[in-house]
């Protein structure tokens, strides 16, 4: 498995109206009980295992994507310039990459439950 950690600085807006609108343009995709995919308007990379949003203060956010392959984590780089273009109206702007191969992973059942703030 491979990771994308990525820091964002958002420019305009609320960090609850850019999580709502992540929420239904990409992350709704990624599990089957997360509500359909009617109002996505950017394709999601395959081989994503895991995506995480985390409001870190300061208007920033920083994401947590874990793909199956090496292969998956580089082919999912348009997938991240597709979803910032689409979030244009709140300024996001990408501050800090980190992509490696994960060493280490555990995860309980909470992992599997959808959180919407």
């Amino acid at each position: 498995m491979h990771a994308f950690i990525r820091r964002y600085r958002m420019g305009t807006g609320s960090i609850d109206d850019l999580m709502r609108t992540v929420n239904r343009q990409f992350a709704n995709q990624l599990s089957a009980g997360g509500g359909g995919t009617s109002e996505a308007s950017v394709q999601v990379p395959a081989g994503i295992v895991s995506y995480q949003a985390i409001a870190t203060g300061d208007d920033t956010i920083v994401t947590v994507t874990i793909f199956e392959t090496e292969e998956a984590c580089r082919r999912a780089e348009q997938g991240a310039r597709d979803i910032r273009l689409s979030l244009a109206e709140f300024q996001v702007e990408e501050t800090h990459t980190f992509t490696g191969e994960v060493m280490l992973s555990r995860a309980s059942e909470t992992l599997l439950t959808p959180i919407t703030r």
